[in-house]
């Protein structure tokens, strides 16, 4: 299957796949940062295949969207997606135009791309949201990564992948920003499902585990696994809770 490239507001470049039969259903991937988003041809190949369309955007201020990541809070740039896909949105090579109407939208992401799943869950479009490993709290800094650390890394690393000023990067740190917990007033417990690993060393367990039973939310714990990853989601072992669950009302 090929796979097409499209731009959302003038701005957000995403790779996406029609479903393969018709269908209004729409899953949107929220990935983890940093990284690189290869083999995921995959993955929106077999959503594709089970009836979705699959998006697969670029956070503004990252890889080949333009703008400045973390200006704004990554899970605006989700929201403004979901506001384009009825009205229409152009495959960049071809030019051919898509719309979907009136369409269904599921959220899957982990890590990073976990919160901005929880967050844009609250979007009337959005009909159910699948996190993995996601951060709930900013404020409770990694062992593995701290803020710091990572936002050297991350410039030294991998260049203009990420284009963004250690003052707006920092901003996580403080809380008030692209945080769930502070949200979770917002968030419908039904819509949500969380996976997370006991043994992840990147996003501790026990914030997250909170953060659901507060919520009642679906939440699936691992005893290992470590830190889950958008790739685990079409195998047997995953998709078949998530497909249950994305079917479930």
């Amino acid at each position: 299957m090929q796979i097409l490239r499209t731009k959302f507001k003038s701005e957000i470049i995403a790779e996406f796949l029609p479903a393969v039969n018709k269908s209004n259903k729409v899953v949107i991937l929220c990935t983890g940062m940093p990284g690189y988003l290869g083999r995921r041809n995959d993955l929106l190949e077999f959503l594709a295949k089970e009836g979705y369309w699959a998006i697969l955007p670029r956070y503004r201020g990252s890889w080949e969207s333009d703008g400045k990541f973390l200006k704004d809070s990554p899970h605006t740039d989700i929201l403004d997606i979901i506001s384009e896909l009825e009205s229409g949105f152009t495959e960049l090579w071809a030019g051919q135009e898509f719309s979907i109407k009136k369409p269904e939208v599921y959220l899957m992401g982990s890590s990073f791309g976990g919160a901005a799943v929880l967050l844009a869950s609250v979007h009337k479009s959005v009909k159910k949201a699948v996190a993995l490993s996601p951060v709930v709290d900013w404020r409770i800094e990694s062992k593995t990564e701290p803020f710091e650390h990572l936002s050297e890394f991350m410039m030294k690393a991998f260049g203009n992948g990420y284009r963004f000023s250690p003052k707006d990067f920092l901003k996580l740190k403080k809380g008030g920003f692209y945080n769930p917990v502070e949200a979770i007033g917002d968030l419908s417990a039904n819509k949500i499902m969380i996976y997370h690993a006991k043994d992840d060393e990147v996003v501790a367990f026990e914030p997250t585990e909170k953060f659901a039973k507060k919520l009642g939310c679906t939440f699936v714990p691992h005893k290992i696994g470590g830190h889950l990853s958008t790739s685990l989601i079409h195998t047997p072992r995953f998709w078949n809770k998530i497909k249950v669950f994305l079917e479930s009302k």
